[in-house]
């Protein structure tokens, strides 16, 4: 990717959105979620079933007691065909409508066709166990308890990017100051050596002083390289969250940013501001979903404690001619009526495995409340120690402003001694690199304080709202 001209930090985090291999993985996971959540519904969709067999039995015949001779084996031939439309609803009937033919044929008859027919609907209703709504729709249930929490999951990724892009964009603008001010303290190292080479040739200043100050250029050159090598560095860290290059060329391509906007001055109150946490970080929203689906668990294995109890019926009609045709009229001219009705009773003796999985869904639910609790102490924290560093960064602008500024006087009042020859050149080098390191600071203390404001934007999960970004 080649920057054509400087990108703000606004376009920066649009690239990375779009582009970012975090943020793509992330986003297939809602899509799998929803997928999940339709497989759910899907049980309760009707099925068609048809099938059509084919089967013969050959039966060998007992030998005369008298004669000893063995009579020719019985063989029976069975056609079925069966069409049925079955499905369970989501309060937990089961249903069946349907037809079936089937022509009995073989020596018992001559192989003449016998077509017996039957057409109707059988029913069967849980009354206790898996009785219900509640228990029917715990799968759907959970599965959307999962889809949000794979929303959640694609948000936490889409903060933890922007916020990386903030922190790698203020990094890559101090690693460039950085640079600037290295580049900047050898060009005033330079400019004494050759001011005091000229003073040495005059005689009004030592071989000494001369070599001390090609000395300090060279440990400032030494200085620069390692600022260009951590530049490089940088740069590349930013690119591989900005960039889907998957090239070497991701490494020689250049970029280029925009100066980061003055950190504002933000009022921040962890007090006031906790229950925005709780309502928009991932990682609380998460924990409650985890408290919820447990409590869907636990509510679920409750029903299964209870004995298996279903009523069952059956209304259908039947037919049986040697012609299809009338074995079929027969049907559906009701000429044969055929019912049932009946419970089901199925009583586990012991009920071990069903208390055993309540009494884990209990303790499960009872340790999601726990972690969402310690969750919420832990976002106290959080919240409080991001709000201090907000503080703290606002308050070494200051300091560090006004340290600049005393360096920068103090040293150019050194050199205007150092030229009436009552300061040496040890004393304006100190004083020169003292400036970098301050100016450096005074660099690394405004990069802090955005990135603070960033991380607190982070532990309130308010990252999207700021930046004016809508996920898909």
């Amino acid at each position: 990717m080649v920057a054509a001209e400087a990108l703000s930090l606004e376009a920066c985090i649009r690239l990375a959105l779009s582009k970012s291999y975090a943020i793509s993985i992330e986003s297939v996971t809602p899509q799998i979620a929803r997928a999940d959540l339709l497989t759910a519904w899907g049980r309760f969709d009707p099925k068609l079933e048809l099938s059509y067999t084919y089967a013969e039995d050959g039966n060998p015949q007992p030998s005369d007691p008298f004669s000893g001779a063995r009579p020719p084996s019985s063989l029976i031939e069975v056609e079925s065909y069966d069409a049925a439309v079955t499905g369970l609803s989501p309060w937990g009937l089961g249903y069946r409508l349907g037809a079936s033919t089937q022509n009995r044929r073989g020596t018992f008859n001559a192989f003449a066709d016998q077509f017996y027919s039957f057409a109707g609907l059988s029913l069967r209703q849980p009354i206790l166990r898996n009785f219900g709504l509640g228990a029917q729709l715990t799968q759907v249930r959970l599965a959307r308890v999962d889809r949000a929490r794979s929303d959640w999951d694609y948000r936490e990724a889409a903060i933890a990017t922007i916020t990386a892009v903030i922190f790698r964009y203020n990094d890559l603008h101090f690693a460039r100051k950085t640079l600037e001010t290295a580049q900047r303290s050898r060009s005033l190292a330079l400019g004494l050596v050759a001011e005091n080479e000229r003073r040495f040739k005059v005689g009004s200043m030592s071989d000494y002083d001369v070599t001390a100050a090609r000395a300090r250029v060279a440990r400032r050159e030494e200085a620069v390289l390692a600022a260009e090598r951590t530049l490089k560095d940088t740069e590349n860290l930013f690119k591989q969250l900005i960039s889907d290059d998957r090239t070497p060329l991701l490494l020689t391509t250049g970029i280029a940013i925009e100066p980061p906007a003055p950190a504002p001055t933000v009022d921040v109150d962890p007090a006031r501001d906790f229950p925005t946490a709780l309502e928009h970080r991932p990682d609380y929203r998460r924990a409650v979903l985890l408290a919820e689906r447990a409590e869907l668990n636990r509510t679920y294995q409750r029903n299964q404690r209870l004995p298996q109890l279903d009523a069952v019926a059956s209304l259908g009609y039947n037919g049986l001619d040697n012609a299809f045709r009338d074995s079929r009229r027969q049907v559906t001219e009701r000429e044969n009526r055929s019912y049932s009705a009946g419970v089901i009773v199925e009583i586990p003796l012991t009920f071990a495995q069903e208390r055993g999985r309540y009494r884990a869904a209990q303790l499960t639910l009872r340790q999601a409340e726990l972690q969402r609790a310690a969750l919420e102490q832990t976002i106290v924290v959080d919240v409080g120690n991001a709000a201090g560093q907000i503080e703290t960064t606002q308050k070494r602008i200051e300091t560090a402003r006004v340290a600049r500024e005393l360096a920068q006087l103090t040293l150019d009042a050194e050199v205007k001694k150092l030229r009436a020859g009552t300061s040496s050149t040890f004393v304006v080098l100190e004083l020169q690199e003292s400036l970098a390191e301050i100016e450096t600071r005074e660099f690394r203390a405004h990069s802090d304080a955005r990135k603070a404001i960033a991380e607190y934007d982070r532990q309130l999960g308010t990252t999207l709202k700021t930046h004016h970004v809508v996920l898909e």
